[in-house]
């Protein structure tokens, strides 16, 4: 095995090879997709992104349990693993994305840089979660008709915390995750139970769950009061908010190649992945002369709306030297990846069109 193999980072539990990861700050490693060239729709648990704002607990779910309380339940509960598997299994195909994927391109093609781990756009995955949803457990408690707000809490010693409004907690697809793609949960992904939140940037799927909050009146934390918020110079705040709390995934893409990318020359097939979490993704177009001209990729099956879609297209790499592509995606609710996106504080949510680096090299 070799010396790669056996890369680890003190604050995550599985190891994090360099063929597989970029290494950013202690607990966050973002996936190489050029690695996922043949591993299908679905990213490996081996493969997937991990962003954490502290080291992975050590939870034994033998003695685990979740507390259900607040001013919106009729009663409070104690929920164990073993609760949990009694109760209706679902099983949900769902896109996570950290908000910051793409800050790195704030810097490079804004000449703005903020602070935070420098993501392209490898800081996304698309896995199959199962488990319980939200609603069966909110249920068990009486959700009184005057609930508003609901607050999962990790039990990372950030205790990460990020409050749902109702209906978004109570939705089909707003799951209390216990398995990823068929395998118990890995700890670095919220072991012994995650949340998942459909659509939604990935910091609203809360890991580690220890606690559920529902209350009768709207709910704050760091993480949507000062943390992944939209805050700068055109962003006016929003109560006590520094900025508009971040929601719903922008339409984006990326390509699987490395970053600059070396191909021979000839005629390739270049792949890769675009997702939003307005809906299904509905075209993807290429350009090669600087964005004057566009031509349409394939979309290849399944096309699923809260997951990604797989596209491909031709790539003739025909002179020796430097070259780019840009990749734009549309989804069904009409909303295309723009030029540009506005600068925020926090390098969030960037989704405008990157010309993506390639040499053209001889054989």
């Amino acid at each position: 095995m070799s010396a790669d193999a056996t890369a680890t980072d003190a604050n995550l539990n599985e190891p994090v090879p360099d063929e597989k990861f970029v290494r950013h700050s202690a607990g966050n490693v973002e996936t190489r997709l050029e690695g996922m060239r043949i591993r299908g729709f679905l990213v490996p648990n081996d493969r997937f992104y991990v962003r954490s704002h502290a080291p992975t607990p050590q939870i034994d779910a033998a003695s685990w349990s979740m507390r259900v309380f607040g001013t919106g339940v009729e009663r409070e509960l104690q929920v164990t693993y073993d609760d949990l598997l009694d109760l209706p299994v679902v099983s949900v195909v769902r896109a996570l994305a950290c908000a910051g994927n793409g800050r790195a391109y704030f810097d490079e093609d804004q000449h703005k840089p903020t602070g935070g781990d420098q993501w392209r756009n490898g800081a996304v995955g698309v896995a199959e979660w199962t488990g319980v949803p939200l609603s069966a457990v909110l249920e068990l408690a009486s959700v009184l008709p005057e609930a508003r707000d609901v607050m999962p809490e990790g039990l990372d010693e950030a205790r990460a915390r990020r409050p749902l409004p109702l209906d978004k907690a109570m939705a089909d697809d707003t799951i209390l995750a216990y398995a990823m793609n068929g395998e118990v949960l890995p700890p670095d992904h919220g072991y012994p139970v995650r949340l998942i939140v459909s659509d939604w940037i990935g910091a609203a799927s809360i890991k580690w769950v220890g606690s559920l909050e529902v209350a009768a009146e709207e709910l704050f934390s760091p993480w949507n009061t000062t943390d992944y918020v939209l805050s700068g110079p055109t962003y006016p705040s929003a109560g006590p908010a520094d900025g508009e709390p971040l929601t719903t995934l922008p339409v984006s893409s990326a390509l699987e190649l490395p970053w600059p990318a070396r191909l021979p020359l000839g005629r390739h097939l270049l792949r890769g992945r675009a997702w939003s979490g307005a809906g299904r993704i509905t075209a993807v177009d290429v350009s090669t002369d600087g964005g004057r001209f566009w031509t349409p990729a394939t979309l290849r099956d399944p096309n699923m709306p809260g997951a990604w879609v797989r596209f491909d297209f031709p790539f003739d790499a025909d002179d020796l030297g430097e070259s780019e592509v840009r990749i734009r995606a549309r989804d069904e609710s009409g909303a295309v990846q723009p030029q540009d996106v506005p600068f925020n504080d926090g390098g969030y949510l960037y989704n405008a069109v990157v010309a993506h680096p390639i040499e053209v090299v001889a054989d």
